[in-house]
């Protein structure tokens, strides 16, 4: 296993009395101090402890164990706490966890994106560096949505500074699929040094714009259309966190280009039916 290891980064490991959640392995409840040390010996980077077959022991009880054994396991190992968000880990994991499931799972429609979406919003106050709310992984390259709406779903994601799991097949994954997943520029706003995650600004009905500063004074923004038409949608400065008279050079992070003139008050643009437009805001002047 540490000679697989060595190329892996993840390890799923499945929190149970006595079976994980495929109900075929035993889990490491009782067993964290051994299952740890194990897991470091082999070069395990991240562990996902899920909550299946938890034998109704609270989650507030089981998971610093867990996170006191990887604490002491000699390795630094990212510990992924996913309980679905039933007890509002966000309010008292940060001090157990390096990130947390604020949702149940995840599926590979429009509707399940933007439901775990909203539920991920309400708790942006609680992400930090080195803590992060989880919405679940990625859908993107699955097959059920279109490519407006998978550029959607890593764009907010990736605003809100949730963990970038890719849970498609890599093996197979089209052209397109690695193109959204592997957008440096997007994948930076992710990764930003100053940790602070994204959240919704403003909305018109299903016309939305969600905003979160970056380091270096700038404001990464997504304009989202969750309607079933093409609509024009406007990010102002006061929503966004920018002085109202600020003027601002504005990058497309998915045309991969500079807006072509400055912006000053505000910002519009024309977005198609589930899709989004994603932008860098650089200040210019005061």
């Amino acid at each position: 296993m540490k000679a697989l290891a060595d190329y892996l980064i993840l390890c799923l490991v499945y929190l149970a009395r006595s079976n994980t959640c495929s109900n075929t392995m035993p889990g490491s409840l009782g067993h964290e101090e051994q299952d740890a040390r194990t897991f470091a010996s082999w070069g395990i980077d991240y562990l996902k402890y899920d909550n299946c077959n938890n034998g109704g022991i609270s989650p507030q009880s089981r998971y610093p164990i867990m996170s006191k054994a990887l604490a002491e396991s000699g390795r630094p190992i990212f510990y992924s706490m996913c309980e679905w968000g039933d007890q509002n880990p966000a309010t008292w994991a940060p001090t157990i966890a390096n990130s947390w499931r604020t949702t149940g799972d995840i599926q590979d429609k429009w509707e399940s994106i933007t439901a775990l979406a909203d539920q991920n919003n309400q708790w942006a106050a609680y992400a930090r560096p080195g803590g992060w709310n989880d919405p679940d992984m990625l859908e993107v390259g699955n097959g059920n949505m279109n490519t407006e709406e998978y550029r959607s779903h890593f764009s907010i994601w990736a605003l809100m500074k949730a963990p970038l799991l890719i849970g498609c097949d890599i093996r197979s994954a089209s052209s397109e699929t690695l193109q959204i997943v592997g957008n440096k520029e997007v994948i930076n706003v992710n990764q930003d040094l100053l940790g602070v995650q994204g959240k919704k600004v403003s909305q018109q009905g299903n016309l939305e714009v969600w905003a979160g500063p970056l380091s270096n004074n700038r404001v990464a923004i997504v304009l989202w259309n969750r309607s079933g038409w093409q609509a024009s949608i406007t990010a102002r400065w006061t929503d966004i966190g920018l002085p109202y008279n600020a003027v601002v050079q504005a990058r497309d992070l998915w045309a991969h280009k500079y807006l072509p003139s400055y912006l000053k008050g505000s910002l519009t643009s024309t977005v198609a039916s589930h899709g989004c437009k994603m932008y860098i805001l650089n200040r210019i002047s005061r």
